[in-house]
């Protein structure tokens, strides 16, 4: 087992390795076997504080350096990344029962994200823009927002806490992490320790191991922080954004979602298949893009329903450390018991089901409903887990109607042989995001990404990236006099 599990259960605040002062501990389990991986004494709110004070000192003097001495750091994590791949894939498989697949998955993303703020150091730029009176020059300076508090998920840690934490700094600002309490190192400690390797001054980035039943909402009023980025579930994610309304704090809110992957009567079946699969099964479905619902027009719903049953039957469920293991383990044993609920709900519902998983300990085999009934609840909300359902529609506008009849808006895709006609129907969906002739998951440092709806408020990647961890300041020059009325 990888050293990081002991050498990396601690907090880190200003620079220094240390145990938290909290009365409790945080057990870090594996979710496939159970064993212990690690236990971390929780941070408390001075901790909190303490962090936060941390990131602010050091902040002025970071913003203030070189963007190419700063740009230097982001290239040597990039390489202790690609030199340590192995071991961060075995913390990867064992903290979040991550199938080989999947961490390559997760790796192969973290890399471009880290490549992408490479060049992000160098990219925000200001501007002179005219002026009504005479003599005036108006600069626009984009700069540093100061401090980010960055809360990070359990599904894609290691990711998705690069991808606020890295771009974060590159711009100039100090961050404080929260990673979820399952996933505390591959979400935390360990991107901070790759950090500190790769010459970041000590205070610019913090990790705090810790849950709110220790701090309660200190991470998010702490007068410091001038925006929070969360990735999670739309139910934190409205009591994340409530609270930052209330100290006029900016939010990045990346949410749940309840995707469809929608396939036309001139799709290729057999690619659509695999997309499908790929889309709700990839990571045992716990990904806020999954394909929850896969919508197939009526007319090829039989040929699609047997091949895709075929598919979904021949994956390998199982120890995530095998290589040839699709389907690992959920990340606890209360997530394991709402997706195996979510599927007796359907069934008592009136559902069928074409397969029915079964449940053990934490791993839970693909389940594929259909004729669930139209006005369920679970066709509603999102189902983070391996089910997926299969619902036939009769032509374009009734897709489009079902597509959009949920409170979510992140992904989607649809299936077609005619391009044109994929993108007209993507232009009706209701999401911020929207493939043609792909999966449902996608993530690319360029192009922005975030939700319409209960998906989330915000986006991230590109410019997005920099409007959301930077301000602008407007700085006028009078040349000459002005004269004034009085």
């Amino acid at each position: 087992m990888s050293s990081y599990f002991t050498d990396l259960a601690q907090q880190y605040i200003g620079g220094e390795w240390r145990t938290g002062k909290g009365s409790w501990d945080i057990i870090d389990f594996n979710p496939y076997d159970g064993e212990k991986l690690a236990s971390i004494t929780t941070a408390t709110v001075d901790e909190v504080d303490e962090a936060y004070r941390a990131a602010a000192a050091a902040q002025k003097e970071w913003a203030a350096t070189n963007a190419y001495t700063r740009r230097a750091v982001f290239e040597r994590a990039l390489r202790i990344v690609e030199d340590r791949e192995a071991e961060i894939t075995e913390v990867i498989i064992a903290e979040l029962g991550g199938t080989h697949l999947k961490a390559a998955f997760e790796l192969h993303l973290a890399k471009e994200f880290l490549r992408e703020s490479i060049q992000l150091a160098l990219r925000p730029e200001g501007k002179i823009l005219p002026s009504p009176v005479d003599g005036k020059e108006n600069r626009l300076y984009r700069v540093p927002v100061g401090v980010v508090g960055v809360i990070s998920p359990f599904n894609f840690p290691f990711l998705l806490s690069i991808k606020s934490v890295a771009p974060a700094l590159a711009l100039g600002n100090a961050v404080v992490l929260k990673p979820h309490q399952n996933t505390p190192i591959a979400g935390g400690t360990l991107v901070a320790k790759i950090f500190e390797e790769a010459g970041l001054p000590g205070g610019l980035l913090n990790v705090l191991i810790t849950d709110i039943a220790e701090i309660g909402d200190a991470f998010l009023e702490h007068p410091i922080p001038k925006v929070i980025s969360f990735t999670g579930s739309d139910k934190v994610g409205r009591h994340v954004a409530t609270v930052c309304a209330s100290l006029f704090k900016r939010s990045v809110l990346e949410l749940g979602g309840n995707s469809a992957l929608v396939v036309l009567d001139d799709a290729d079946i057999d690619y659509a298949v695999d997309a499908a699969v790929f889309s709700r099964y990839v990571h045992q479905g716990q990904v806020c893009m999954a394909a929850n619902r896969v919508l197939v027009d009526r007319s090829i719903a039989d040929e699609f329903t047997e091949k895709f049953v075929a598919k979904v039957e021949s994956l390998k469920v199982g120890d995530p450390r095998d290589p040839q293991t699709i389907i690992g383990p959920v990340i606890n044993s209360a997530q394991a018991t709402a997706v195996s609920g979510a599927v007796e709900q359907a069934i008592a519902e009136g559902a069928t089901a074409l397969v029915h998983g079964t449940t053990t300990d934490n791993l839970v085999a693909p389940s594929i409903l259909t004729d669930v009934p139209a006005g369920s609840a679970l066709l509603q909300q999102e189902v983070f887990g391996p089910v997926a359902f299969l619902i036939p529609f009769d032509g374009e506008e009734e897709a489009v109607r079902i597509v959009n009849d949920t409170p979510y808006g992140l992904s989607g895709a649809v299936h077609t042989g005619d391009i044109e006609r994929g993108v007209a129907f993507a232009q009706q969906i209701d999401t911020g995001m929207f493939h043609v002739n792909d999966g449902t998951v996608h993530d690319e440092p360029l192009v922005p990404f975030g939700g319409e709806k209960h998906s989330g408020i915000g986006r991230l990647n590109g410019e997005t990236t920099t409007e959301a961890f930077t301000t602008q300041k407007w700085i006028s020059v009078q040349h000459g006099r002005s004269r004034f009325p009085f």
